[in-house]
């Protein structure tokens, strides 16, 4: 028995020698690696440290409007990329620079609760918004992910795009121009529908009186008629399935907006953008309930709360907010996943430069009730060049592909930029 036990005490006692031996290398060996970590780590892997130094712009015209893109600079050497709301100064994303300086770019949600009393609808918040897309930018970039992982994951790998249309007098020049889109691989594509195509037809229109500013345009029943004849023509171009949606009616009462809209019905419309002023939530509601037609409205909507009015008054049958106004991706997202609880989709109002599209793109992805993005830029040939990242094509067969690089995924092409300038100074200090 004592040389048993003796025997098991030798075992042991090598053991814990062997063991040490090997904590030992092992603790030498992670000591060299922890030395050498901080040379192989970038600055910009310490997010708890990255402080905004400043904030600069450059301003692109044509693209197809003009538009201003900002630039946040850090401490550590990395910048995000972000966009003004197209045709708003940029005077409204620089003069919230005192807001910002020192501050963590990272703490994204807790900067634009700073912010967003800066912000109003329309274009007031065309500042706000851009500040906020190259934040989110800045923080992935920080973080190494892209931004769409850090809103909760995508439900999608590609977004849907819908083609404007510019619109033409000329019925059959206007259907070939949507078959020109269709044959460029869009999937959805809408048009512009003016009253101002039959205005100078005899019995078509009259001046409404005694209503509203905003309604001053009695359309009639051969007006509507007339009106009908584009979509027609289109639809005989495109074929009955593709959606097709239309905007730009022109300041039409209400009983006008009624008369278009069932006069467009057997078109299988996606959608009549805009009918009326989306704040007059009772026109809206009155138009949704009359007809079999989905409305639509939003553009001009800054932040959650007049979206849940419209929805709760049954006033739109699809949201279409601008990320670029209704308070960036997060807010975007969130008025999205709103309007799902209310079983109404998003599609996404977009007219701007890769920067801001590929904000719309992540956020797009990340919204599971999202439908379309619109694709404002088809006729700009130099728009994709305005950037080297994400990899050409951006746009293929009507549907863009969600990057996976930090942040937007979005460089710029500095070159390019500078010939496109609508104003000296390339992000001048």
């Amino acid at each position: 028995m004592s040389s048993l036990h003796s025997a098991r005490r030798t075992w042991r006692r090598r053991a814990l020698l062997k063991a040490g031996g090997a904590v030992a290398a092992f603790a030498s060996l992670a000591d060299q690696e922890l030395e050498a970590l901080p040379a192989n780590v970038p600055r910009s892997s310490r997010p708890s440290a990255l402080r905004i130094t400043n904030i600069r712009t450059a301003t692109v015209a044509g693209a197809p409007m003009r538009c201003a893109i900002v630039r946040i600079d850090t401490n550590q050497g990395i910048y995000g990329l972000g966009e003004v709301r197209d045709a708003a100064p940029a005077s409204y994303a620089l003069a919230l620079k005192d807001q910002l300086i020192g501050q963590n770019p990272c703490d994204v949600d807790r900067l634009f609760r700073k912010i967003k009393r800066f912000g109003g609808n329309g274009r007031l918040s065309g500042g706000v918004c851009g500040v906020e897309m190259a934040l989110w930018d800045l923080a992935g970039k920080a973080y190494g992910v892209p931004v769409y992982q850090m809103l909760g994951g995508r439900f999608r790998d590609r977004i849907r795009l819908y083609s404007d249309t510019t619109q033409t007098h000329d019925v059959d020049e206007y259907a070939r121009r949507l078959k020109g889109r269709l044959d460029k691989g869009f999937t959805f594509l809408k048009m512009d529908l003016g009253v101002s195509l039959v205005s100078d037809e005899p019995g078509a229109t009259t001046r409404a009186t005694g209503g509203p500013p905003w309604a001053s345009v009695e359309l009639t029943d051969r007006g509507a008629h007339l009106m009908a004849e584009y979509v027609a023509a289109a639809r005989k171009a495109i074929g009955p399935n593709v959606p097709l949606a239309a905007d730009h009616f022109g300041s039409l009462t209400v009983e006008s907006c009624i008369r278009l809209a069932n006069a467009l019905e057997p078109h299988n419309m996606a959608w009549l953008e805009d009918m009326v002023p989306w704040e007059e939530t009772e026109a809206l509601s009155k138009i949704a309930a009359a007809v079999n037609v989905p409305i639509l409205t939003g553009e001009g909507i800054y932040l959650k709360e007049p979206f849940r009015r419209l929805l709760e008054a049954k006033a739109v049958d699809v949201i279409h907010p601008d990320l670029a106004t209704a308070g960036g991706i997060l807010e975007t997202k969130k008025i999205g996943d709103m309007a799902q609880e209310y079983g109404v989709p998003m599609a996404m109002h977009f007219a701007g430069t890769p920067v801001s599209f590929m904000a719309n793109v992540h956020c797009a992805a990340a919204t599971e009730s999202f439908l379309c993005l619109e694709d404002h830029s088809v006729d700009v040939p130099w728009w994709e060049d305005l950037v080297t990242s994400p990899a050409k094509p951006i746009v293929e067969k009507g549907y863009a592909r969600v990057p996976e690089a930090p942040g937007l995924g979005v460089e710029l092409n500095e070159d390019v930029v500078r010939r496109h300038l609508a104003e000296p100074g390339y992000f001048a200090p």
